[in-house]
């Protein structure tokens, strides 16, 4: 189980290092909030125009005080068009492996989902400019963590609080291992003999 870059980190491991010989034995990966195609925002942050904005509206909430992208090599990683993606796209995904990605959205258009960004979540249309969309958790888009033939299994928050749902904020990327419903997909996810290979 893998947080955000993290699961690329694994991916890196498992699909890239060890995708012919196969030595590492997992029987299933599962991503919370991955950015397997790369980040819109790792770029966001090295934009000449747009950056240093970025970088000081999530300063201490997501990145610290004085931070540099330049000099942080796994938002350089995780760049769509660095060679640490290049790499996993290639590679492929492992047939041995049953790969789950846990996403959020904010399809209510909630501001308090992640108030950095008005609730929103910027990406990187097809035509290459960023645009700011509600499928994401406020860091990485769903486009960005979408892998071929893989569904996303995503977790919508609501401003309902019936049957105790957790709070809109709890759904956004910081929060993803914390939220008790992705904890109950995980937990569906690692118990559930029927899906096992």
């Amino acid at each position: 189980m893998c947080h955000s870059i993290g699961t690329c980190i694994v991916r890196y491991l498992l699909e890239v290092v060890d995708g012919t010989e196969r030595k590492q034995a997992v029987r299933q990966l599962i991503g919370l909030g991955p950015p397997n195609k790369g980040s819109a925002l790792a770029e966001l942050f090295n934009d000449p125009q747009r950056g240093e904005e970025i970088i000081n509206k999530l300063t201490g909430v997501f990145v610290p005080q004085g931070y540099d992208p330049a000099a942080d090599r796994l938002v350089q990683d995780v760049r769509p068009e660095s060679p640490v993606i290049h790499n996993l796209r290639t590679a492929g995904l492992r047939s041995d492996i049953t790969y789950r990605i846990i996403v959020t959205a904010n399809p209510e258009d909630i501001p308090g989902f992640f108030p950095w960004f008005e609730g929103k979540t910027w990406e990187m249309a097809a035509d290459g400019r960023y645009r700011a969309t509600l499928d994401g958790d406020g860091i990485v888009a769903h486009r960005e963590s979408v892998l071929p033939g893989i569904s996303l299994d995503i977790l919508s928050a609501s401003t309902e609080r019936e049957d105790h749902l957790p709070a809109p904020d709890q759904y956004c990327h910081i929060n993803l291992p914390r939220n008790p419903l992705v904890i109950d997909r995980i937990m569906h996810y690692l118990t559930d003999t029927a899906g096992k290979k």
